[in-house]
């Protein structure tokens, strides 16, 4: 019987080098990518640039003229922007804390075997971050009227006397920080939900083996698992945050005295009833800056894992 030598063996199909089929690759490639392409480019790349290079001008007489950093040095001395400033760093520092332990202690009665009809307590929970911003500004604001307002009607009857909450600057922020917790608590507490489903129940089940109660699992087991989800709860609701206008512009409009007053409020009120452009664009990017500094410090602070 003959052996086939190398010649007479079939020789496999040598492969297209992986240059030649990427770019066979690429016409396909740009007619599903040119559209996205396209568009954002258009509704994006161009708005955000523009803006940009609107922060550096100034409107005079209908004329434009390069103003270099005029309009940022003006922000250093504009006292409405200042308070602007410390009225979002009260609401973030009382607010965000607040609605965090909330949505934990509630993911963690929704994780409980024993609660029955969970599903349906999860939906209501969720319920308030489905809403439109204005349409629950405006429900509290009805709820929160000096008179005949449900919540001082609800007061009295219990022999307390009214509260001014919408025109007084403290009740104010009160009130802010109220509705703000109540829409996105039960936002939150679902993805802190799902990071308490991806635990397996076996580390509970180490945890009371070796002697640890309820508080001290969660406390020495499950928290330090859930720091990502924390994290990006905490980083999320910092730039909604810093990025406020519906909620206070529709209860408050900024005030009273300022006291509800931020940036982005500020902004709207400088750009479109002032028409100050240049400014406004100014302030945009000085919020942009400040969400990007204060995200990457929450981040370097506690989004590291502990090297042991």
């Amino acid at each position: 019987m003959a052996v086939p030598t190398t010649c007479d063996r079939p020789v496999a199909p040598t492969r297209a080098p992986a240059r030649a089929r990427r770019r066979r690759l690429r016409p396909t490639a740009w007619i599903f990518t040119g559209p996205a392409a396209a568009l954002f480019a258009l509704f994006f790349a161009y708005p955000l640039g523009a803006s940009l290079l609107q922060s550096f001008t100034t409107e005079d007489a209908g004329a434009t003229h390069w103003a270099g950093l005029d309009q940022y040095r003006r922000l250093i001395d504009d006292p409405a922007f200042l308070e602007s400033l410390v009225n979002t760093g009260i609401i973030l520092v009382v607010q965000v804390p607040v609605m965090i332990g909330l949505a934990l202690v509630l993911a963690v009665l929704l994780n409980q075997s024993w609660l029955r009809f969970r599903g349906t307590w999860r939906a209501v929970y969720f319920l308030p971050a489905v809403t439109t911003l204005v349409a629950y500004a405006v429900v509290f604001q009805v709820l929160l009227k000096t008179d005949g307002g449900l919540v001082n009607q609800s007061l009295g009857a219990v022999g307390i006397g009214q509260v001014d909450w919408l025109n007084s600057p403290a009740w104010a922020r009160v009130s802010l920080i109220a509705s703000l917790t109540w829409r996105w608590t039960g936002y939150n507490a679902v993805i802190l939900l799902a990071g308490l489903q991806s635990i397996g129940k076996e580390q509970y089940e180490a945890a009371a083996i070796d002697g640890s109660g309820t508080v001290s699992t969660y406390a020495r087991v499950i928290l330090p698992q859930l720091r990502p989800v924390v994290l990006f709860c905490v980083i999320t609701s910092t730039i909604g945050t810093l990025q406020l206008f519906d909620e206070n512009y529709v209860l408050t409009r900024g005030g009273p005295d300022d006291a509800t007053l931020t940036p982005v409020v500020y902004l709207y009120k400088v750009g479109f009833q002032q028409l100050d452009f240049g400014y406004a664009a100014a302030i945009a990017w000085v919020v942009v800056a400040l969400i990007a500094a204060v995200s990457a410090l929450q981040y370097v602070a506690f989004g590291r894992e502990r090297r042991r």
